[in-house]
């Protein structure tokens, strides 16, 4: 019986030496550790023994098993790690190689020039607010001396909002900043400096100069004392530090029905340098916004009183910044999406 689990033990350490995979090991464990193997019958047939040969086989026996048990253990961590080692060859990473750059991303134009406005103004002592998109025709038209039947109303196609009017009035998505500019009014108390970014709305059709989407960035300031020649003072100097000290910029009179007297600020155009283009109508110049003294009316409603407070305010169409900065002669090419113009900037 114990040349029997000799010859079993040379077999299996034999067999064992020539094991390659994991699978090929476990099935050798269950031809000689399993319940079925050679070693399992002979401890399973013990009990037909004497004594003495009992505890010889028996001895002889699980030792065997027991070397087997090991044996198969260390053979199974070995088989492991070259696995892992072969897998670790397969995807290994050459750190010698140049690395693949990543696409690096950049503010839109537009963002751009609210954020370095803003800026601007703030350095002069404004604050910057905002208000909703989706506006009140109080805040839009009534409080800006811009009642129903205001024949100003016709230049501003306004999408309005299907909704049951409020007390102030029905909803629209607002057509110009100043409706900030009128909420500020009724919330904040003197003095008030205050610049504006905004997204506004007309219904209206699009050319080189045009969109029915686009932005204002508009401003107040209500103080005692504040004259015409402050509302230029500061204009200027953010005309000088957006553009460059060689621009040129020019006052002109405007009506405007929340501000009395009302006049329009315009730079002399980038891209045909004052000789006349589509872009700024053959005049040689491009108007950035609208300006004036805040109309005593405006300042009532938002309950202040004008007989102590003078007020300037101006809205400005903010993507003709970038585009007399950079001579850009299509206002469309901002939001066509077209990486290669948005990457110059």
């Amino acid at each position: 019986m114990q040349n029997e689990i000799e010859k079993i033990k040379t077999e299996a350490l034999k067999q064992l030496g020539g094991i390659e995979t994991v699978k090929d090991l476990e099935s050798w464990r269950v031809h000689y550790l399993g319940k079925k193997s050679p070693l399992t019958q002979i401890l399973r047939g013990l009990a037909s023994l004497s004594i003495e040969e009992r505890k010889a086989v028996g001895a002889a026996a699980n030792q065997v098993k027991n070397l087997l048990e090991t044996s198969a253990v260390e053979k199974g961590k070995l088989l492991r790690d070259v696995q892992l080692k072969s897998v670790a060859q397969k995807e290994s990473i050459d750190i010698s190689l140049p690395g693949r750059p990543y696409s690096v991303g950049r503010r839109h134009p537009i963002t751009e020039a609210i954020e370095e406005i803003c800026d601007i103004f703030v350095s002069m002592g404004f604050q910057v607010k905002e208000g909703p998109d989706v506006e009140w025709d109080y805040y839009n038209f009534e409080a800006l001396n811009i009642p129903p039947e205001h024949a100003s109303r016709d230049t501003m196609s306004s999408y309005w909002i299907d909704a049951p009017p409020g007390e102030k009035g029905k909803q629209l998505l607002r057509t110009h900043g100043t409706a900030v500019s009128a909420r500020i009014c009724e919330t904040m108390k003197p003095p008030i400096r205050t610049i504006e970014p905004a997204r506004v709305y007309r219904y209206e059709a699009t050319d080189a100069t045009h969109l029915n989407i686009y932005h204002n960035i508009d401003g107040l300031a209500i103080d005692k004392n504040i004259t015409m020649g402050d509302l230029k003072g500061v204009l200027f100097e953010f005309v000088r530090r957006y553009f460059g000290g060689e621009r040129k910029a020019r006052f002109r009179t405007d009506y405007f029905p929340f501000v009395e007297p009302g006049g329009e600020i315009a730079i002399d155009c980038i891209v045909c340098k004052g000789s006349g283009c589509r872009v700024c109508g053959n005049s040689g110049w491009l108007e950035l916004g609208g300006c004036g003294m805040t109309h005593p009316d405006v300042l009532r409603r938002g309950g202040i009183d004008p007989e102590e407070y003078t007020s300037f305010a101006f809205g400005l169409g903010l993507e003709r910044m970038p585009m007399q900065r950079y001579g850009i002669d299509n206002i469309r090419f901002l939001y066509n999406n077209d990486l290669r113009f948005l990457r110059q900037f």
